[in-house]
């Protein structure tokens, strides 16, 4: 069953014929979220031209958390930049174009066909608290561990879209093909298309790179696009998602867990904490969660203040091993491939807690970092 708010008349009928599946229509937003209060399965919610736009956000709110595996669509005429911002921000699936009611009912029953068709495999996103943080190391050392020490198949996605990502380079890979092939068919992927445009990692996982020139041209619909077909196709996705395009985070509902990547640095907590609301506003406090690289416990911030600030818990503080980064990233293999020290043993024991409750990795004995709290009187009063 779909409801559709804010469409009348010849509309209606008009996109009921094309979407071809029975639509609840509702006339208003208060109609709307007394009918959302009520329990029901619905997989499609559609908020039409007559649903003003500073009422968007609550509508989205609503259905989040009464239906929360269903598409929404906001229909707007000629819709502009703003109301597309808006939209995505607000947390929609999609904006259509409401001038041809029959075509945006046949675009909604594609995007409610797709997400029935979604795979299942487990979405890992470690997510930049700043750049230069680590990310990008953390992901290519997961998604190794992940490969070497589960049966699972692995993709690893370097979603520096509109930057220049090093995850190809951290594997030793050489990439025909970037994201951006996946983005820009993401209509017609399918297990033979992408086959062609990953490349195999000597670490025993596949590679969607990031581009050699950087690309704007894309939405939060094409990423949830490809990621609802990759999912069909692994059983583990590791996203590595840089802090300088906030446009992914609207994509980001399938992912399992999300990790945020700090250090120990004023300017790293501060833009953290920003990124942090954003993630649990949009995808719960319970997914979010936060990661110490080059961890230091004499540093002035401690996981303690890092904790309250930021406002997450903090799974893991990774210990500086700066010498043995670098060679890994001259050797172009992960740093956790036949290594035991202190910096790989942490990120096997991070890998085993993304891969799952279920997971079957074994998380290796290591000493775990003495916690640490604000070193200095008057710290706090720095955030």
């Amino acid at each position: 069953m779909s409801i559709a708010c804010g469409m009348h008349g010849l509309d209606s009928v008009a996109f009921c014929r094309s979407f071809r599946g029975p639509v609840r229509p509702v006339a208003d937003v208060p109609s709307l979220l007394a009918l959302l209060d009520r329990p029901g399965v619905d997989d499609l919610v559609v908020l039409g031209p007559a649903v003003p736009d500073d009422e968007v956000a609550r509508c989205v709110a609503r259905v989040r958390a009464s239906r929360p595996g269903a598409v929404v669509v906001l229909l707007r005429r000629a819709p502009n930049l703003l109301q597309r911002h808006r939209g995505l921000q607000a947390g929609v699936d999609a904006i259509v174009a409401a001038d041809d009611v029959a075509a945006a009912g046949r675009a909604c029953r594609t995007f409610v066909s797709a997400r029935r068709g979604a795979g299942s495999g487990r979405v890992v996103t470690v997510h930049a608290g700043r750049g230069g943080s680590g990310t990008t190391t953390l992901a290519v050392n997961v998604a190794a561990v992940l490969a070497a020490e589960s049966d699972a198949k692995v993709l690893m996605i370097d979603l520096h879209v509109s930057a220049h990502g090093d995850a190809a380079l951290l594997f030793g890979a050489e990439p025909r093909f970037s994201v951006v092939d996946a983005l820009e068919n993401a209509h017609r992927l399918d297990d033979a298309f992408l086959d062609t445009l990953v490349v195999r990692a000597k670490a025993g996982l596949d590679l969607l790179a990031s581009p050699d020139r950087p690309s704007y041209a894309f939405d939060a619909t094409q990423i949830r696009a490809v990621l609802d077909c990759v999912r069909k196709y692994y059983q583990c996705v590791v996203l590595d998602v840089p802090n300088s395009d906030l446009r992914i985070l609207d994509a980001l509902e399938d992912a399992a867990n999300i990790t945020l990547v700090v250090d120990q640095e004023l300017p790293t907590v501060r833009r953290a904490t920003k990124i942090a609301s954003l993630l649990k506003q949009r995808h719960g406090k319970d997914k979010v969660s936060a990661v110490v690289m080059r961890y230091d416990p004499r540093a002035e911030i401690g996981q303690d203040d890092i904790e309250r600030v930021v406002g997450l818990p903090v799974w893991a503080m990774l210990p500086s091993d700066y010498r043995l980064a670098i060679m890994a990233v001259n050797a172009g293999r992960p740093l956790v491939i036949e290594n035991k020290s202190r910096l790989p043993t942490a990120i096997r024991q991070l890998a085993a807690r993304l891969h799952g409750p279920e997971s079957k990795l074994h998380a290796p004995d290591g000493p775990q970092p003495k916690r640490v709290g604000a070193r200095r009187l008057g710290f706090a009063g720095l955030f």
